[in-house]
């Protein structure tokens, strides 16, 4: 998967195609990410002890990791990722700047 969680991602296709957030996780055994923001969904509770009351909540529900794209650390744009092996270490690189995502 190339995202990960608190990276800052954009939706590239879909209802909410253009925004922007960071992800909250990932869930790569199904291929979707939960991006802080997007996808907002409304949800039908019964009264608990977390909610007392009850009622309609909104949420964010995940996405396929195939609709969001990772924003350029350098121009805050939407680039692919690549791979590079530093010091022994696979590292996430930025195709368009060519910046390290991974520390």
């Amino acid at each position: 998967m190339h995202v990960k969680k608190g990276d800052k991602v954009m939706v590239i296709t879909g209802k909410d195609k253009g925004k922007t957030g960071t992800v909250l996780a990932a869930f790569p055994k199904k291929d979707r990410v939960l991006v802080e923001g997007v996808n907002i969904v409304k949800k039908h509770s019964k009264p608990s002890q977390d909610n007392p009351q009850g009622g309609i909540i909104t949420q964010e529900a995940a996405i396929h990791v195939s609709n969001v794209m990772l924003l350029d650390p350098k121009t805050n744009e939407p680039t692919r990722v690549g791979y590079d092996v530093v010091n022994g270490k696979k590292v996430r690189v930025a195709k368009k700047s060519g910046v390290a995502l991974d520390k």
